[in-house]
């Protein structure tokens, strides 16, 4: 079976994964844009994002190369895939990311709202599943065969997943910025209860790594 991931999700040193009044102008809340400093200036966030040619290698880098490997899928709740709330006004709203997505696979979106998938370019076609997190998680691993899912944020959706147990593998990313308020990605979450332990962990000139693995 497939693993399920978290890769390079970014916490704030005070514990936030997104900050408070999140919106179009913010989509991460407000000041949370600071906490990826360590991916947004290497070479695989230029080309898979930026569609460019700059950015830095290095051991930031081969981290965010690392997130991409082995992937037949995606996982994200309604918030990361765009700001729009409640009933699906139209269809006009088709991501953050333009016509070339950097998923390149198929992604599932957690809503309670029902809609048609939406393909785009580069291979990534959006599914918007209203049956809950099992049913996502069932049919992304469908998807994905024996390659992995990753689990996308928000922060409410890794939690969901987390708590459930069904995280294999979870890579954090603190960042030295304090947000003081906004999504608390562990409150209250017994990760030796769940049977997490340190795999790895690495310092990088942004962010501290720590890599988490579920016996």
């Amino acid at each position: 079976m497939s693993r399920l991931r978290v890769s390079g999700f970014t916490l704030s040193l005070d514990g936030f994964g997104a900050g408070p009044g999140q919106s179009l102008a913010h989509p991460l809340g407000e000041g949370a844009e600071a906490l990826h400093g360590w991916l947004v200036g290497t070479r695989t966030f230029h080309r898979e994002v930026l569609h460019d040619a700059g950015g830095e290698t290095g051991p930031e880098d081969d981290l965010a190369m690392r997130s991409l490997e082995n992937l037949g899928a995606w996982i994200m709740g309604r918030n990361m895939f765009g700001p729009v709330r409640g009933p699906w006004p139209d269809a006009t709203w088709r991501g953050w990311w333009g016509e070339n997505p950097p998923y390149h696979v198929p992604v599932f979106v957690l809503t309670h709202h029902a809609r048609e998938p939406l393909e785009m370019a580069g291979g990534t076609t959006f599914h918007f599943v209203t049956d809950g997190p099992d049913v996502a998680l069932r049919r992304a691993r469908e998807a994905a065969g024996a390659r992995d899912v990753r689990l996308g944020g928000g922060v409410a959706t890794i939690r969901r997943y987390l708590l459930a147990g069904l995280v294999d593998e979870l890579h954090l990313a603190v960042s030295p910025v304090l947000l003081g308020s906004g999504e608390p990605l562990l409150a209250g979450v017994n990760l030796p209860a769940l049977g997490y332990r340190v795999a790895e962990h690495m310092i990088t000139p942004h962010a501290q790594h720590v890599v988490l693995q579920r016996s």
